[in-house]
Order: structure tokens, then C-alpha cells, then sequence
């Protein structure tokens, strides 16, 4: 147990300090924005960290963390324990910037996302999560096509080889249109069907 704290401290550590995408040109504001506990038995995925989440130092702070801890409130899960025993992390680590369109922020390129992928990777591989939360679509592709549509995956789940579930959920963010149309409602709701079952199965049975 003290080996895998020290090893997961040493990541944290290691992604706070990265300054590989600065030095391929790419402009991010570090440093790495994670939480959470390395025994966790679930893990939330998201994009990359927002403005006010680099002030706080924690992930989906603002209003779209507003909106997922009220989705997974309605599955029975209490953000407060959520995120002192769970883990949150993202495809990519540092907050990107504003979109150019000036309607929130800018995606991580793939080239970005390919200087972080060993990240995501070491963080699964260390945490071994039993349930996995990709929230939007730059982190559902990490786990499903990336030409499926989000009408077809919101409401499914999937599971891996390691044994893991995936359940996607889409972005929360006020910017996104999509979780506000009225017929994708019925499918967030399949998804917070199916995180409420895992949570009981996990914590509850």
C-alpha cells in the first residue's frame, strides 16, 4: 500500500511538473489538475480543466461541476465523498484556454492529447478503477468509437478487458447544448440509471 501511494504521489508530482506541451509549442497553463484518493473504485475522465478549476485546484469546480455532482446526486452519490475517496482526472491535464470562438474553452488538439496520453494511461493502470465516468466527448473517445455518435453511447455502457465499466456521460458545461435538448434527457437519465447500479454494486451490496 505505502509503495503504491508513494508511486501515485510521484505521478502527481510528474503531471504537475509538465511542461511538454509548452515545449512542443502548444499554449496550456500548468499545471495538472487531479483529485482524489489512488484506492478509488471509481474514476471521472473530463477533457481538461476549465479557469476556475486551475484556481482551485480541482476538477469541475465551476458550473459544469455543478451539473455532474447533480447528476450523480441522483444516483445516490455525495460530491463532498465523492471527492475525498473517488479520483477525477482528464484526457489532458492543463487548462487550454478560452475557444477562439470566444463560447468556452479551447479542446486540446490531438497533439495534445497524444503528449498526455501516457498520463491517463499510468493513472488507470495505478488506480485500477472498477467503475470509469468519461464525461464528453474528447473523453468518450478514449473508450469508444470515435465516430459513434452521443445519441447512440449516452444511456450505454460498456466493459473492459481489465474488468472495468464505462459508463460516458455527456459534457456538462453550460456552453454545450447538447445535455439541454429535451430528447437527450431520457438518456442522461439511462446513464444516471446505470452509475446509481455500479455505486450500489460497489459500495452498497
Amino acid at each position: 500500500m505505502a509503495i503504491k501511494e508513494d508511486v501515485f504521489a510521484a505521478l502527481q508530482a510528474e503531471m504537475r511538473a509538465c511542461r511538454r506541451c509548452s515545449a512542443e509549442g502548444h499554449w496550456v497553463q500548468p499545471e495538472a489538475v487531479t483529485q482524489g484518493d489512488v484506492e478509488a473504485r471509481m474514476m471521472t475522465i473530463g477533457q481538461a480543466p476549465g479557469s476556475t478549476e486551475v484556481v482551485a485546484k480541482r476538477p469541475f469546480n465551476a458550473g459544469s461541476g455543478s451539473r455532474l455532482f447533480e447528476w450523480l446526486a441522483q444516483a445516490g452519490i455525495d460530491e463532498a465523498w465523492f471527492r475525498q475517496t473517488q479520483y477525477m482526472t482528464s484526457v489532458t491535464k492543463c487548462y487550454p484556454g478560452r475557444a477562439t470562438s470566444g463560447t468556452g474553452d479551447r479542446v486540446p488538439s490531438r497533439a495534445e492529447q497524444a503528449l498526455c496520453r501516457p498520463f491517463l494511461e499510468q493513472e488507470l493502470r495505478l488506480v485500477s478503477p472498477e467503475l470509469i465516468l468519461p464525461i464528453g466527448r474528447l473523453a468518450i473517445e478514449q473508450f469508444f468509437p470515435r465516430s459513434a455518435k452521443l445519441e447512440d453511447i449516452i444511456g450505454t455502457e460498456k466493459q473492459l478487458e481489465s474488468g472495468a465499466w464505462v459508463v460516458p456521460l455527456p459534457h456538462p458545461s453550460g456552453a454545450s447544448r447538447w445535455h439541454q435538448l429535451e430528447e437527450n434527457r431520457a438518456r442522461i437519465q439511462q446513464a444516471i440509471g446505470l452509475v446509481r447500479k455500479h455505486y450500489q454494486r460497489l459500495f452498497l451490496d
